[in-house]
């Protein structure tokens, strides 16, 4: 039976496509918080240096009055000394914030800069606030917002925000480390839309010369979908940096289509080592059934590591979607493929000797191939700061690669936000500090310290607000 990988591929992906979802978060968020809690977590983003900007509205019932906006940076004595530690509590969480900086959004008419104002809802007054919040720092750094009443009896608060770097096209809604991922997937478009109407022509000739073989077959199916990949991705991030939102089903797709594509050439690699219709024009059964089983193993772990990302990231940490058991799995199968790929090249070479013009450069290219998305993998892992990861893609970037600021209003409600001393010296200097108010929240505390058949070979002939993302 001949090959048809891509199409199998391709089917398994979609019906797999049904068990998770796409678990990005947008730039625009909204929500509702109304728990028990009395510290709670809202959401991150990586602001620039300069263009940080955080619009926010938030209402909420005046009887459950006063409830602080927390603005942590990602300094080790800031967000990592108070997320995931239940050994503190809420006044240790606030006590690690200085005021003076403006990481503290008091929620009541008393404090001017939160823009707050008493509004009737029915029988019942709300607080509503409305304002705004410029960043500054000396690099890009991640924020974390979090809600927060110590003492009280939980929380209850309607929330949007919108979280933007500058006003450009290519930056405003992004993330700062998402800037470039547009860019790069419009390039890779127009490069792989190449590459896949040369590989058609070439087809064509190679068809009326009864030569159009399995495995070349591949390579287009291969570079088809990953054509169709980009699409779908260039499709998302345009509309998600037209509104902040986007659309996470056609981010999805393109996740798997990519997945198909890299499984389909990962495939290819592996039955031309093994010679292929390049000395043999069929492969044992026991040769089938071994990469049968191998397909489908790594075909399960990429769905498990979608799955993984998709439903056990923990969205107040930054992680990366190889920093996890089932990305370190991928790793591990693509080093195994490597050796089976070497073993299946050197018996090739053993047995037709005549083969080593072709073989000898494809073997040296393709195991820089094999290699590179193990070791970027890794040095994403841990040579790379947190706030870049999203736009290193080790996978995407290597399989492509081988096969202004506008005028700021002031605004009544707007403070500039330092994140150190540092950052004040080297920026700007301090901006007023507003008016106490007369009552505040609770005083803080001192600052606490049968797939065989898959793979039976036979010969062949040769801008306002929005819903959260």
């Amino acid at each position: 039976m001949e090959v048809r990988v891509g199409e199998r591929l391709l089917c398994l992906a979609v019906l797999s496509s049904v068990f998770f979802a796409d678990s990005v978060l947008g730039k625009y968020v909204k929500g509702i918080v109304n728990t028990k809690e009395d510290w709670v977590f809202l959401t991150r983003f990586c602001f620039l240096t300069d263009f940080g900007r955080l619009d926010f509205r938030f209402r909420y019932p005046k009887s459950r009055c006063c409830q602080n906006i927390l603005l942590y940076f990602d300094d080790s004595s800031q967000w990592p000394a108070v997320y995931k530690r239940h050994e503190k509590n809420c006044y240790q969480k606030e006590a690690v914030l200085r005021p003076e900086n403006n990481q503290v959004i008091n929620l009541t008419t008393r404090y001017t800069w939160s823009g707050c104002v008493v509004e009737g809802d029915g029988d019942e007054e709300v607080l509503s606030c409305v304002g705004g919040r410029s960043f500054r720092s000396v690099r890009e750094r991640w924020w974390y917002i979090a809600l927060s009443k110590c003492g009280g009896e939980g929380l209850h608060l309607e929330y949007e925000m919108k979280l933007t770097n500058g006003q450009s096209f290519w930056t405003q809604h992004f993330s700062a480390d998402e800037f470039g991922i547009l860019e790069t997937d419009i390039t890779f478009l127009v490069i792989f839309s190449l590459v896949f109407v040369l590989s058609c022509y070439f087809a064509y000739n190679l068809k009326g010369r009864q030569l159009l073989h399995t495995t070349y077959k591949m390579f287009m199916t291969a570079a088809g979908v990953e054509v169709l990949s980009l699409l779908f991705h260039c499709i998302y991030w345009s509309l998600y940096a037209r509104d902040g939102v986007g659309n996470g089903s056609l981010k999805l797709l393109g996740k798997l289509l990519f997945s198909v594509s890299f499984l389909v050439f990962l495939l290819m690699l592996i039955l031309l080592g093994k010679g292929f219709t390049v000395t043999r024009a069929r492969i044992s059964h026991s040769g089938s059934v071994k990469l049968s089983i191998y397909m489908t193993v790594y075909t399960i772990t990429y769905v498990i590591l979608f799955i993984y990302e998709a439903e056990f990231f923990d969205p107040g940490e930054v992680l990366y979607a190889y920093d996890s058991p089932a990305g370190y799995g991928l790793m591990g199968l693509q080093l195994l493929a490597y050796v089976w790929f070497c073993y299946a090249v050197l018996v090739s070479l053993k047995r037709y000797p005549e083969k080593q013009p072709f073989y000898i450069p494809f073997f040296t290219a393709y195991t820089l191939w094999f290699f590179a998305v193990p070791v970027m993998a890794l040095i994403a892992n841990f040579g790379i700061p947190r706030w870049a990861r999203e736009k290193i893609d080790p996978v995407k970037t290597v399989e492509e690669t081988v096969a202004r600021k506008g005028p700021e209003v002031p605004r009544n409600s707007e403070q500039k936000i330092i994140t150190t001393a540092a950052d004040l010296t080297a920026i700007l200097p301090p901006p007023p500090i507003p008016p106490r108010p007369a009552t505040r929240s609770p005083p803080l505390p001192p600052r606490l310290p049968s797939f065989t058949e898959y793979f039976s070979m036979q010969g062949g002939g040769g801008g306002g607000f929005g819903t959260k993302a």
